[in-house]
């Protein structure tokens, strides 16, 4: 059975950190599926430890999950693409802080086949351990974009694109006009879409409750985009 050295141990631990992942351009993918659709893709694979080859001991120090799993990979992150427009429908995330609603979403923009991602700077990693397992493999098809959405939605408007905004006073979505392109704008779990950028949005849509009585606040933004993202699909299938 071969074994870590300290350093070695240490040197993936350190990888639950933003900085750590950023400085080495590296992150972790935990569990049999999610290393399987990395080996799958084409990742760039590092390194990859099995709890067979290491032994219980070692898996559960190296791993960065509450409960080890029997696989882990360090990967190398891909370069981030620069922000391009192009026809098709995109998503923007606006400061959605939450790393399992991220891979939510993630596993979401995969299912419906979302043309690109993009997200504010205070929205959380890509790469935290929490978004990488919440995707459920996602993440290595689905990348985001880090850039200033206000600026972003100003350009899909000058080319000619539709920017939708979700917000709790908008119009209907069910009875809204929509476009097969353009970008959705989602806000953050608990202040939503930000006045500068919601001030960039041609429509605003809302997704309506039904029914009397108590209600809930709000959607959980996961949820929200699933719904909002399978609204323009059904349309324009």
């Amino acid at each position: 059975m071969s074994r870590l050295t300290a350093s070695e141990i240490k040197a993936i631990k350190a990888l639950s950190r933003k900085k750590v992942r950023d400085r080495e351009g590296l992150f972790v993918a935990e569990g049999e599926k999610i290393v399987a659709e990395a080996l799958d893709s084409g990742a760039d694979i590092v390194s990859i430890y099995r709890r067979d080859e290491i032994g219980e001991e070692q898996m559960s120090r190296i791993s960065l999950q509450d409960s080890p799993s029997p696989v882990l990979a360090v990967i190398r992150k891909p370069a981030q693409a620069p922000a391009r427009l192009s026809e098709g429908l995109f998503l923007a995330l606006d400061s959605v802080r939450d790393p399992g609603n991220l891979g939510t979403i993630l596993r979401i923009c995969d299912w419906w086949g979302i043309d690109g991602i993009f997200a504010s700077p205070d929205t959380a990693d890509q790469y935290n351990p929490k978004v990488v397992q919440a995707s459920m493999g996602a993440i290595f098809r689905k990348h985001i974009t880090y850039c200033d959405l206000p600026q972003l939605c100003s350009d899909f408007r000058a080319h000619g694109f539709s920017v939708f905004g979700t917000f709790l006073d908008g119009t209907d979505i069910y009875s809204e006009s929509l476009a097969p392109q353009g970008l959705i704008i989602m806000g953050s779990e608990s202040f939503g879409i930000s006045p500068e950028t919601g001030a960039l949005c041609d429509r605003r849509l809302k997704i309506p409750s039904y029914g009397s009585g108590p209600k809930a606040e709000s959607l959980n933004v996961a949820i929200a985009t699933a719904v909002t993202v399978a609204e323009f699909r059904r349309k324009f299938k």
